[in-house]
C-alpha cells in the first residue's frame, strides 16, 4: 500500500481547469411514476414487491418523485453550482417490453430533463443501464441469455436517436458486476437468482451488451460524443502478506475486476478466471468474435468507489467471514472463490458498515492509470451514507459526510498530481433515495428528502461541495 503524502487538512488544493464537478442518481431510485406514461415493470419493481426482499417492503413506486419534480431538482443543482448531472434512463419507460419501438411519452420525459439541464448550464451525462431490466426480458431468461445483449443494443440506438443531438456524454452500463453477481449469484439484488453459472453467463452477456451498445451509439451519435462504461472496480487487498492471502486477492481481482477490464480494454478474458471457474462452466457461451465486439474504443473509463475489499484464504472447513459489504445471503457473489474470506478494514465505518479508506481510491486510480495509459478516468460515484436528521432550525448538518468527501477528493487530487488523468468527480448521490434492498433506511444524498412530504433540504455537505464545485478549489469543510 502506498504511504500517503503528509498534507495538512487545512491546505487548499486546486483541481485542473475543466475538471468536471457533478452529482449522480439512478432512475429506479428517484423517479417514481412506476405505472405512468406506458412504463411497465422492471426487475426492480418485481423484486421490491416480493415480500422479504427489501427492507420493510419498501418499493420505488414513488421513490422521491423526480419524474414530477425534476425541474425543482435541476434548480437545486443549479443553485449548488454543479457542472454536470449523471442520470440513468429507465429501459422499461422507454421500451417497456425490451423490444420494438420506443414509447415517445417515456422519451419525452428525458427530453424535458435534458433541456432543463442545458438551460441551467448543467452538462447531462446519460447512463443507459443502471440495473432496471424490463421484466419481460427477465422472463425470457434475462442477462444469462445472449438475446438480452442484442436487445440492449437496439434500446441504446433508440435512446441515441432521441437524445444524441443534445447529450454528449454516454455510459453504457453502470456496475455490471452488481447486475451479474448480486442479481444472479447471491440474489440480494434483482432479479434475486442464486445460480453461479447464470451469474457468469450474465457477466459475459453484459460485456457483450456493452460492446454491441457502444457500436449502436457510435452509429447514431455525432462524432463529438464521448462514450464510457462505469465499473465498480474492487480495491482488493490481502489481509496479510502471506502467499495464501495474495492468492485470495488474485482470485477476487479476476472475478471482480479483470472479468470486465480484460475483454473491454484488452480484448480477452483473463486465463486464470477460466481456471478458477472451470468446475462451474467451460465458458462455451463465449462465441468466436465476442471479445473483439466487447473491446470498443472508449473516451473515458468511469470508476465507482466506496470502500476497499480485504480478503484472506481460508482452509477447508474453517470459519469463513463474509463481510464483503454486499448484503447477507447464503449464496456467494464470487463464483470460483469459495475459499476466500472477506474482512472489514479497521477504522471508521459509514452507516452501510463500509470502511472509510480514501487511500484505496488513490491506489485504484493510479493503478488503473498505469495499466491503461492514455485512457482518461472519471470518478462516476463516490459518497457515504450516514444517519442524517433535520435539526430544530430546519437544517441538516452532516460533517461526517463532508469529511468523507473531502478525504476522497484529496485522494483524487493526489492521484492527478502523481500522473493519473482524472477528468471529473460525481458525488453519490444528489438526493436521499431508494437504496435498493435497504429501501429508504440508508441516506446517501447531499440533499435530504423527507420521505413523507418529499421536501428537499440541502445538507451542510452539499453547501460545502457547492463551494468546491464553483471554485475548483478543495478546502477543508467546517467542522472537519
Amino acid at each position: 500500500m502506498t504511504v500517503p503524502e503528509s498534507r495538512p487538512l487545512t491546505a487548499t488544493r486546486t483541481f485542473p481547469s475543466g475538471f468536471l464537478w457533478g452529482t449522480a442518481t439512478a432512475a429506479y431510485q428517484i423517479e417514481g411514476a412506476a405505472r405512468e406514461d406506458g412504463r411497465t415493470p422492471s426487475i426492480w419493481d418485481t423484486f421490491s414487491h416480493t415480500p422479504g426482499k427489501v427492507f420493510e417492503g419498501h418499493t420505488g413506486d414513488v421513490a422521491v418523485d423526480h419524474y414530477h419534480r425534476f425541474r425543482e431538482d435541476v434548480r437545486l443543482m443549479s443553485e449548488l453550482g454543479l457542472g454536470a448531472y449523471r442520470f440513468s434512463v429507465s429501459w422499461s419507460r422507454v421500451q417497456p417490453t425490451g423490444r420494438g419501438p420506443a414509447v415517445q411519452r417515456g422519451l419525452d420525459f428525458y427530453r424535458r430533463l435534458v433541456d432543463e439541464l442545458l438551460a441551467a448550464g448543467i452538462e447531462p451525462a446519460l447512463t443507459l443501464y443502471h440495473w432496471d431490466l424490463p421484466q419481460e426480458l427477465e422472463d425470457a431468461g434475462g442477462w444469462p441469455e445472449r438475446v438480452t445483449a442484442e436487445r440492449f443494443a437496439a434500446y441504446a440506438g433508440l435512446v441515441a436517436d432521441a437524445l444524441g443531438d443534445r447529450v454528449k456524454r454516454w455510459t453504457t452500463l453502470n456496475e455490471p458486476w452488481c447486475s451479474a453477481f448480486l442479481g444472479y449469484g447471491s440474489g440480494v439484488h434483482a432479479p434475486g437468482r442464486t445460480d453461479p453459472v447464470a451469474a457468469l453467463r450474465a457477466a459475459h452477456h453484459l460485456n457483450l451488451g456493452h460492446g454491441l451498445g457502444a457500436q449502436a451509439l457510435r452509429a447514431s451519435l455525432p462524432g463529438d460524443a464521448r462514450l464510457a462504461v462505469s465499473l465498480n472496480l474492487h480495491a482488493v487487498r490481502p489481509l496479510t502478506p502471506s502467499v495464501g492471502d495474495w492468492e485470495a486477492a488474485r482470485r477476487i481481482d479476476a472475478v471482480g475486476n479483470r472479468i470486465w477490464l480484460g475483454p473491454m480494454l484488452e480484448g480477452a478474458y483473463p486465463r486464470d478466471l477460466f481456471v478458477d471457474t472451470a468446475h462451474l462452466t467451460d465458458w462455451s457461451f463465449v462465441r468466436g468474435g465476442d471479445t473483439a465486439t466487447i473491446r470498443q474504443p472508449l473516451d473515458l473509463l468511469a470508476l465507482n468507489y466506496y470502500t476497499p475489499t480485504v480478503v484472506s484464504q481460508v482452509a477447508p472447513g474453517a470459519e469463513r467471514p463474509q463481510d464483503d459489504g454486499h448484503g447477507d445471503s447464503e449464496h456467494s457473489p464470487w463464483p470460483g472463490a469459495d475459499d476466500v474470506a472477506f474482512h472489514r478494514a479497521p477504522g471508521e465505518s459509514t452507516a452501510m458498515g463500509w470502511s472509510v479508506d480514501p487511500e484505496a481510491l488513490y491506489d485504484l486510480l493510479t493503478r488503473t492509470a498505469a495499466r491503461h495509459p492514455g485512457l482518461p478516468l472519471v470518478v462516476s460515484e463516490n459518497g457515504a451514507a450516514y444517519e442524517d436528521e433535520v435539526g430544530p432550525d430546519g437544517r441538516v448538518h452532516d460533517p461526517r459526510r463532508a469529511a468523507y468527501v473531502h478525504a476522497h477528493l484529496e485522494a483524487v487530487h493526489r492521484a492527478i498530481t502523481d500522473g493519473a488523468d482524472v477528468r471529473g468527480y460525481f458525488l453519490w448521490s444528489l438526493l436521499d433515495n431508494f437504496e435498493w434492498s435497504y429501501g429508504y433506511a440508508k441516506r446517501f444524498g447531499a440533499v435530504h428528502v423527507d420521505f413523507d412530504t418529499l421536501e428537499r433540504t440541502p445538507k451542510s455537505s452539499a453547501l460545502w461541495y457547492s463551494r468546491v464545485a464553483r471554485t475548483g478549489r478543495l478546502h477543508a469543510p467546517d467542522g472537519a
